[in-house]
């Protein structure tokens, strides 16, 4: 019998962390999304440091349009926010999820704000 979607992915987040981890230099972006929010945090994997976060429950994020609309404004809010820390590339860790929809939205608008990746 086939794994189950949790389980599934939960190896690909595995997978992904053996290759991604954030240095205070170059943080890594993790992404979560839910059915309803999208959330994204800048970490620093040496110190166990989450530097600057941003989801689409925050204030400071235009939450009005499509899921797609909403996550691009969450990735310029976190370029943003990192830009500010002197942070201007950054190791995406799309947490499993397959870089398609809401998660590519968000590394877009976070790349159109200046972020590399």
């Amino acid at each position: 019998m086939g794994l189950s979607k949790t389980e599934r992915k939960l190896r690909i987040r595995r997978r992904i962390r053996k290759v991604a981890s954030g240095t205070e230099a170059r943080p890594r972006l993790a992404v979560f999304r839910s059915n309803k929010e999208i959330y994204a945090q800048l970490i620093d994997d040496v110190k166990g440091v989450t530097l600057a976060a941003a989801s689409s429950r925050d204030k400071g994020v235009d939450a009005k349009g499509t899921k797609s609309e909403v996550a691009t404004a969450v990735g310029k809010a976190i370029a943003e926010k990192a830009l500010k820390l002197g942070v201007e590339a950054v190791a995406f860790d799309r947490g499993g999820n397959l870089y398609h929809g809401r998660v590519k939205s968000l590394a877009e608008g976070a790349r159109e704000a200046g972020l590399k990746f």
